[in-house]
């Protein structure tokens, strides 16, 4: 019988692991996609503006603020998701160590 139980604690911590670990990785690809997606759309938007507005247009400023305001906001959202589901996580695996006990 505790042979079971430990059995089963080792394959939840197993599965808990593989599944923190592909949410770290996808969080981070997304990241990283976000990041690179918005640095193209932004060069574009900002050479497009130069042409036709000229240099010193307040439009420049504008989009690039905006830009990085809404990437700061993805990255801190994913961190954020990311953060919450370990923590879920962990804290099922607590239990069911805990409800095994």
């Amino acid at each position: 019988m505790i042979r079971i139980i430990l059995i089963t604690i080792v394959i939840v911590v197993v599965v808990v692991a593989v599944v923190v670990v592909v949410v770290v990785a996808v969080a981070t690809a997304a990241i990283v996609v976000v990041v690179v997606v918005v640095v193209v759309v932004v060069v574009v938007v900002v050479v497009a503006v130069v042409v036709v507005e000229g240099s010193s247009s307040i439009l420049v400023v504008a989009v690039v603020v905006v830009v990085v305001v809404v990437v700061a906001v993805v990255e801190v959202v994913v961190v954020v998701v990311v953060v919450v589901v370990v923590v879920i996580v962990v804290v099922v695996v607590l239990i069911v160590v805990a409800a095994a006990q």
